[in-house]
This record gives C-alpha cells, sequence and structure tokens, in this order.
C-alpha cells in the first residue's frame, strides 16, 4: 500500500496525448493551437479550449478543425508552437504570459500544410494521426468562465502508413504519441500489456 498525502496542484494535466488542432483564419488561412484537453468516444472527440484562444473564436464562426496527433519526436515543433498566437493584436493577458503574434505558424515551427480532404483547415503534414473534424457544440460553462468545451464529429482520419495495422487498426505498438505531462512532454514507456477488448 502506498502513502498518500493532500496537495493543492497548480495544474492538472496529468497526461494526455498532445493536439495541434487546425482552424480556419477569417482570411481562409490556418491557426494551428496546440492543445492538451481531450477524450475520444467513438467518432466524437472532445476539445478544452481557453476562453478567448484564436482557435476557439474560429470555430465559433467557421465550425470544422482538424485534430492532428503529434508523435514524441515532434515535441520541440510542438514547443515552438506555444509561446504564440493568431490573435492580433496580442492580448494583455497573454502578452503577459509571453505570447507573441504569429500570422505562420507552419512556417514558425517548421511544419507542412497540407490540404484537407472535407474540411477547410489545413492538416499538419507530419502528424502520423490526422482526424477531420466538424464542430457539433460549444458550451460554456457556468461553472468556469475560462474554458469553452468543443464537441467534435470527426469525419474522416488520415493515418501515416507505419502506424497502421489494418484497414481498422492503429498498431499501438508502432504509435507514439506526444504526451503533456504536469507541463514536461514524454513518450509511450513499451507495452505492459492491453485490455481484453483489444482486437489487435
Amino acid at each position: 500500500m502506498t502513502s498518500h498525502t493532500t496537495i493543492q496542484p497548480k495544474i492538472l494535466y496529468y497526461g494526455t496525448p498532445v493536439v495541434l488542432l487546425t482552424t480556419e483564419n477569417e482570411d481562409g488561412t490556418t491557426n494551428i493551437s496546440p492543445i492538451s484537453s481531450s477524450w475520444a468516444l467513438g467518432n466524437y472527440v472532445i476539445l478544452g479550449l481557453g476562453f478567448g484562444s484564436h482557435g476557439l473564436d474560429n470555430l465559433r464562426q467557421r465550425p470544422e478543425c482538424v485534430i492532428n496527433l503529434p508523435d514524441a519526436s515532434m515535441w520541440q515543433q510542438v514547443e515552438a508552437l506555444a509561446p504564440l498566437t493568431g490573435r492580433n493584436p496580442v492580448p494583455a493577458y497573454k502578452k503577459e504570459l509571453g505570447f507573441r503574434y504569429e500570422a505562420d505558424k507552419f512556417q514558425a515551427a517548421k511544419l507542412t500544410p497540407v490540404d484537407s480532404d472535407i474540411v477547410r483547415p489545413k492538416r499538419v503534414g507530419e502528424c502520423p494521426l490526422q482526424l477531420e473534424a466538424v464542430v457539433r457544440t460549444i458550451r460554456f460553462p457556468e461553472y468556469a468562465d475560462m474554458f469553452a468545451i468543443v464537441e467534435t464529429e470527426v469525419r474522416h482520419v488520415h493515418a501515416d502508413k507505419q502506424i497502421v495495422q489494418s484497414a481498422h487498426h492503429v498498431n499501438p505498438q508502432a504509435w507514439n504519441p506526444l504526451i503533456y505531462n504536469f507541463r514536461h512532454y514524454f513518450g509511450l514507456s513499451d507495452q505492459l500489456g492491453k485490455t481484453y477488448r483489444s482486437e489487435t
């Protein structure tokens, strides 16, 4: 049995995959928002976006996106995006946090824009998994004024051939997502086992 103590963490990013969310700007270009709050159920992916973020504003006006999932090797490119915002001028609260405006985030992070098949925002070519999605609902919880909950429906999935096991399965031994763990970047360890429902 382990020993526990009561703490008050400043953050609760206990370890989730990083998402590079691409959305369409007003001028038709593509914005990239690195986010760390998401979960999937069936063909639906739920995203947590900070209130006032440029990506959220884009989704409210143009409800399409690509949920790009980088692998662990891309952590430096993800971190290059971290202090950037697509909002100009930069809001005062973001300036205080060290953000700066960047119109072309693809170039800033040395990433490749790729046309999507059924949505307007570009995909991030280097990401092994790219999920084209449409927004179903955006909710602003009464109990919190700092974020929105965005419910999306995935319509089209692109997967790097190196991580594909079959037409219906990603090979979990080949797929190594970038994990955001208490504001540190990690990959996955060796496989420990699998659930009884696994088909691979």
